[in-house]
């Protein structure tokens, strides 16, 4: 996934994946994450357009081991989705994703799998509302029965380890 771009060049990665607990005193590298949240509007109109750039930084950021970084950008693209929308969900998904990474970077597995389920649970619940024809929006061009073919599979694995975290791009059609 290449990496989106703003207006001044492309967004930074972070200078460092922050991880809970285990960051030897450094905080999060909140000022790279202000850029591409600024380029998130205070509310999407009818739906979250697929090639916005925070929303695939988000995404990239989770397929480069930033996982809490992420989910901090795939939440401020959440909060300006349209309410009740299908994005809303999806986005949620991929929320719960890249929270589940974390937890299996620091050995919580348990905790991973729960969190892989509640993912599942959030794209069954979207294959169940009705699609509305919008053109380039997020779920339109996501392959859901792909990522829930995934997650399933992760699901049904008698332990889970750190190799078995998700990247959300070798999933996202270019």
């Amino acid at each position: 996934m290449n990496v989106p771009s703003n207006a001044s060049g492309p967004l930074p990665w972070p200078q460092w994946a922050y991880v809970p607990g285990e960051a030897a005193g450094l905080d999060a590298d909140y000022e790279t994450l202000a850029l591409a949240t600024a380029l998130v509007p205070s509310a999407f109109r009818g739906y979250v357009p697929a090639r916005h750039p925070a929303l695939r930084y988000g995404l990239a950021l989770n397929d480069r081991g930033y996982f809490w970084e992420s989910r901090e950008v795939l939440e401020a693209v959440w909060a300006a989705a349209p309410q009740n929308g299908r994005e809303r969900i999806l986005l949620r998904a991929c929320i719960l994703i890249a929270n589940a990474n974390l937890r299996l970077r620091v050995q919580k597995a348990h905790s991973a799998a729960r969190l892989f389920g509640d993912a599942l649970g959030e794209l069954r619940s979207l294959s169940s509302r009705k699609a509305a024809p919008v053109g380039d929006g997020f779920v339109e061009s996501f392959p859901i029965p792909a990522l829930t073919a995934l997650l399933q599979a992760k699901l049904g694995r008698a332990q889970l380890t750190k190799a078995d975290w998700i990247a959300l791009g070798a999933i996202v059609r270019s």
